[in-house]
């Protein structure tokens, strides 16, 4: 189930979705010692593995979503396991934007695109440790009239969204949306990108998304750390989107909200992940559903406390 949700405190649309799958999905405890637990992407269900990315020396596999949110959610993985929380490497983006552009070109009576996510670190929403990127057809995110006048909410920044900075060599404008709660920045891709060019904005975003925290950090010091990186992972928890539009990354400082009834008594978190730049909202139990119907003002709170208050000010590399 579907319906468009607008907060009071922005003029973008958001879509609120009810996804009963989510609650089975197992969820890793936060705190829990390491296991050798059960790898998805490593020996794949035959039902779900769709192919080998590049069919030669394959550095990738594309399955389907076990837990999927939508029709046709499906996942590009690492055929090695690597980490979630370490830096996105130049065949992982790479990869990723030839499926972009392989939907686009695929034959249809309508126009076909993807959105893609990525999730990393403990406040991200990521639930599983090998190295994975999502992908969601746009069009199976659409729901009839319930989502008139929704678009993906990366996309509307990348067209509605207002420079902030320039990179010193190539001097892309990074891109903001005025209008949301938290700090953001993306990059529109006026042509067809190399790999090369992929992993450069990806590296100048993530170094802005980190700056972000960074300074976050220095003014509330008792509300966020960095996470730990002797293991090599990020000191950031953040969510990355891509089209063949652009690219943009959200640094979180949290992964959700806690939802409370009339009566003050706690109804649960709502967890965001990287569906938050396709402008989605996803609850898992039908009361948490019930009450943003109601309430859907509370969209405000929920946004504001998964990342960093945006600010005026334009950071420079």
């Amino acid at each position: 189930m579907s319906m468009p949700i607008v907060s009071s405190a922005n003029t973008n649309q958001f879509q609120l979705r009810y996804c009963p799958a989510l609650g089975k999905k197992p969820v890793p405890r936060k705190d829990a010692v390491p296991t050798n637990k059960f790898d998805p992407f490593e020996n794949p269900i035959r039902e779900l593995f769709i192919a080998d990315l590049p069919s030669t020396n394959p550095s990738h596999i594309l399955v389907l979503n076990k837990y999927a949110v939508i029709a046709n959610h499906f996942i590009i993985a690492t055929k090695t396991n690597k980490q979630q929380t370490h830096l996105l490497e130049e065949d992982d983006l790479a990869a990723t934007y030839a499926c972009l552009k392989a939907w686009e070109e695929s034959p249809g009576g309508r126009p076909n695109s993807l959105f893609a996510f990525f999730n990393s670190g403990n406040n991200s929403g990521a639930s599983q440790a090998h190295r994975h990127l999502q992908f969601l057809p746009v069009n199976d995110m659409y729901a009839g009239e319930a989502s008139s006048g929704w678009q993906v909410l990366v996309n509307s920044i990348l067209a509605d969204g207002e420079g902030t900075t320039q990179f010193t060599d190539i001097a892309p404008t990074v891109l903001q949306h005025p209008s949301l709660p938290f700090t953001h920045f993306a990059y529109r891709f006026s042509t067809a990108p190399s790999s090369s060019q992929l992993l450069q904005t990806y590296n100048d975003l993530y170094q802005l998304a980190k700056a972000a925290i960074d300074d976050f950090i220095a003014a509330n010091p008792d509300q966020l750390a960095l996470h730990p990186t002797e293991e090599g992972d990020l000191p950031i928890s953040y969510n990355l989107a891509m089209t063949t539009s652009g690219m943009a990354i959200l640094p979180r400082r949290s992964e959700g909200y806690m939802l409370q009834r009339e009566d003050g008594t706690d109804l649960g978190v709502v967890e965001l992940n990287g569906t938050a730049l396709g402008g989605t909202l996803m609850v898992k139990f039908e009361e948490q559903w019930e009450l943003l119907k109601a309430k859907p003002e509370t969209l405000d709170a929920i946004l504001e406390a998964i990342g960093i208050p945006q600010t005026s000010h334009a950071t420079k590399l």
